[in-house]
């Protein structure tokens, strides 16, 4: 099975969101590259909330380009196989810490937004850090910074509050 056809699969199976998830199936159902950075009308990019919920805080990566406190994600890389994979990859690469788990349940969010490159159609989830995780900056980051649940707002923008907000609807 193809990166695209599983992302069709983890759409069509999340059930928050009818409106913005269509839009996304319409994007990929008209753009056969419409996973991949290359597809200028946009593309599937994954993330993931890195959270610590035994000390209710989470892990923000101050983006390089962007300069805004943000979670970890990213593009579509072609070893990638599934999304999850995809968004798991991005999460640990960025934030350094191995042994992430993606919180069950599949996608927490979805949020459709433009950025210097085109528009991003990011699948969100949330990966649970380990006990004792230490995080190490990446190249893609200018820092790495825990905020407790009650900072996340004064630190960065409504959408990754809102994805905070589902994440601990979930827990």
């Amino acid at each position: 099975m193809s990166l695209s056809d599983d992302t069709v699969l983890v759409l069509k199976s999340y059930e928050d969101q009818a409106e913005l998830r269509q839009a996304y199936l319409d994007h990929l159902a008209a753009h056969p590259d419409g996973m991949w950075k290359a597809c200028g009308a946009g593309h599937i990019t994954a993330s993931g909330l890195v959270i610590d919920p035994e000390h209710g805080r989470v892990l923000l990566t101050l983006h390089k380009k962007l300069h805004m406190w943000l979670q970890m994600g990213g593009h579509c890389e072609p070893e990638d196989t599934t999304l999850a994979g995809a968004a798991l990859r991005e999460a640990t690469e960025e934030s350094g810490i191995t042994g992430l788990t993606l919180l069950a349940g599949g996608p927490v969010r979805l949020d459709r937004h433009h950025t210097p490159c085109a528009w991003h159609l990011d699948v969100q989830y949330a990966a649970l850090a380990p006990a004792g995780a230490v995080e190490a900056i990446s190249d893609e980051s200018l820092d790495l910074r825990w905020f407790a649940y009650d900072e996340v707002a004064t630190v960065t923008d409504d959408s990754v509050v809102r994805l905070l907000e589902a994440t601990r609807a979930r827990l």
